[in-house]
């Protein structure tokens, strides 16, 4: 690193200074993101039919019986090429959909997690089963797209609430809408350097390798998180039942 790829250098109490003047504007941030949580909280919602059927492990099974007995369902929504490899599978929902691990803190507060699946569920399960997720999947048929995606880029996250029989839609958010499933950008987002990504307002010869049509979320040809699946020895293959060896990128969501 050279002088001027790395912040100056100065005094304790100088530094604290400027992170005390910097947290002026953080609380302000959070006060923010409280009122606009507190605004979605009171959006409208709009009814979805329970019965649109999904496919997960066990057949298909309607809407309304992914919420497991709970009141509220949150889903993400996966993007799938039919027919393409691992290694060329979406990129960016493949990095969203893996850092959500740990589920009990929703179930705790009456909240299902899901993944939707735009592809078909014996090719994607193998997929979620090579990358070693372990959360509710299903697939989406045809006959459910315009039911519950109604038009829109498959590569959201929506908001559900049940009452009785009834399903409601009350919140779906698309594009860096979805960066909340990310702690990996939050962490990044508090260190010097950042996401390293091209759009972001760094200093001069500030490391920004990535740009942002989803190589920000490729190591190598394929998404970057499969390279430890991989490593670990797991199969990839989704088709054949031979180890797949493509590398190329099929430009997915980002």
């Amino acid at each position: 690193m050279t002088d001027v790829n790395k912040p100056p250098i100065v005094s304790r109490r100088e530094w604290l200074a400027a992170i005390d003047t910097l947290r002026v504007r953080e609380k302000a941030h959070t006060r923010e993101g409280d009122a606009i949580a507190a605004a979605r909280r009171r959006l409208p919602m709009t009814e979805v039919d329970p019965s649109a059927p999904l496919v997960g492990g066990k057949g298909h099974v309607p809407l309304i019986d992914v919420f497991e007995g709970r009141t509220q369902l949150f889903v993400s929504y996966h993007m799938w090429h039919d027919g393409h490899t691992a290694a060329d599978q979406c990129e960016g929902c493949t990095f969203f959909t893996g850092q959500v691990r740990e589920l009990s803190y929703l179930h705790q507060r009456d909240v299902t997690f899901a993944v939707f699946c735009q592809g078909p569920y014996e090719e994607s399960d193998r997929y979620r089963r090579f990358m070693g997720w372990d959360m509710p999947w299903y697939s989406v048929p045809a006959e459910s797209h315009e039911r519950l995606v109604a038009g829109r880029h498959f590569g959201m996250k929506a908001s559900y609430l049940r009452d009785g029989d009834h399903v409601y839609e009350t919140y779906w958010t698309t594009g860096r809408g979805v960066e909340p499933m990310a702690p990996s950008y939050g962490i990044l987002d508090m260190t010097v350097h950042g996401r390293q990504e091209t759009w972001e307002d760094s200093p001069p010869g500030w490391p920004q390798p990535y740009e942002t049509l989803g190589q920000q979320f490729r190591k190598d040809g394929r998404p970057t998180a499969q390279w430890a699946r991989i490593a670990a020895g797991h199969d990839d293959d989704l088709h054949s039942g031979q180890p797949s060896t493509a590398t190329g990128s099929s430009g997915c969501c980002s």
